[in-house]
């Protein structure tokens, strides 16, 4: 007498998740108009771009901090931020095979009074920007 259980067939595997990730792409934004909605609203723009860009990689990978706990990094303690979003949208890109075009070592662009804000700006969501245009086509 054979049981039941051990001639079911084995379960089908889970498909693979698809090479662009998980989720919604997230929003393409202008990389000046972030920097100067910043400047404008001293700063305070600046923390709503930090909770959406956060919750964006998190909506489409998977991984990653989230909005609210990028958020609260970025009011206590935001130089982390400057290290840890450039990694997660290279982790990103080197989950779907990519190179990383940003890491945690451009963080480093914020160690330089004022222009350093506008690269590391431009770098980081240049590089966002890329990745949801590329995963939209």
């Amino acid at each position: 007498m054979t049981d039941a259980t051990s001639a079911s067939p084995p379960p089908a595997p889970m498909p693979a998740a698809s090479p662009q990730g998980l989720g919604p792409v997230g929003k393409v934004r202008n990389p000046w108009a972030v920097i100067g909605l910043s400047i404008i609203t001293l700063g305070i723009y600046f923390l709503f771009w930090t909770y959406f860009v956060f919750q964006e990689l998190k909506d489409r990978t998977g991984q990653g901090v989230g909005g609210v706990v990028g958020l609260l990094i970025g009011i206590f303690i935001g130089i982390v931020n400057a290290f840890l979003l450039p990694s997660e949208v290279g982790n990103m890109y080197a989950r779907n095979g990519k190179p990383k075009p940003v890491s945690g070592v451009t963080g480093f662009w914020l160690l330089l009074p004022l222009i350093g804000f506008f690269i590391w700006i431009i770098k980081v969501q240049g590089a966002m920007n890329r990745e949801w245009r590329g995963a939209a086509a």
